[in-house]
């Protein structure tokens, strides 16, 4: 009985990793991508972005896009040279973007609970505060406004939207830096 039951696990892992083996380059690149989310909030905690210069934080947590496309940017010219032989079409390297930001999407949850839990977990609170109360904006929202955007929740489904839709962007684009065949 048990030696059945761990042959038909053998079996499914061998049905399931076969098809997983031409994903791999996303997936490592869904893993470093996710590491770069977590080393650019150390970052900005440590530069003061999620405290004492909380007015300066939209303003550079946008730049996150640059790594961001330099990151698809390199996963998809690694796509195209070791699983497509350095011949892509737009095609080729549009799929693959969907799915690494598929990927990345996946694993956003757990990189904003690790973000928002451990490395800064009075940000919401500090927000919240800035936008409500500060002396420094014009206008400010009113708190209970600003406690239904500013939490782990929105954040979280956030993250996946904007992996999907700007991931989506990114590897376009870079689809039509790097393609080389019609």
């Amino acid at each position: 009985m048990f030696t059945t039951i761990l042959s038909e696990m053998k079996y499914f892992w061998i049905q399931i990793s076969a098809p997983m083996k031409n994903f791999s380059i996303e997936i490592k690149w869904t893993l470093r991508f996710i590491l770069l989310v977590l080393a650019w909030a150390i970052g900005e905690k440590f530069a003061g972005l999620h405290d004492q210069y909380i007015d300066r934080y939209a303003l550079y947590t946008n730049l996150f896009a640059l790594p961001a496309f330099l990151f698809y940017y390199l996963a998809l010219s690694e796509k195209k040279k070791y699983f497509f032989n350095n011949q892509i079409t737009w095609r080729q390297g549009f799929v693959s973007g969907i799915i690494l930001s598929f990927f990345i999407a996946i694993l956003m949850p757990v990189a904003q609970l690790v973000i928002y839990k451990s490395i800064t977990p009075h940000f919401f609170e500090t927000i919240i505060e800035y936008k409500t109360k500060s002396p420094n904006l014009k206008f400010h929202i009113s708190e209970k406004d600003a406690e239904s955007y500013f939490n782990l929740k929105s954040y979280i489904i956030q993250s996946i939207f904007n992996t999907l839709s700007m991931g989506s962007i990114a590897g376009a684009l870079v689809s039509l830096m790097i393609k080389n065949k019609k």
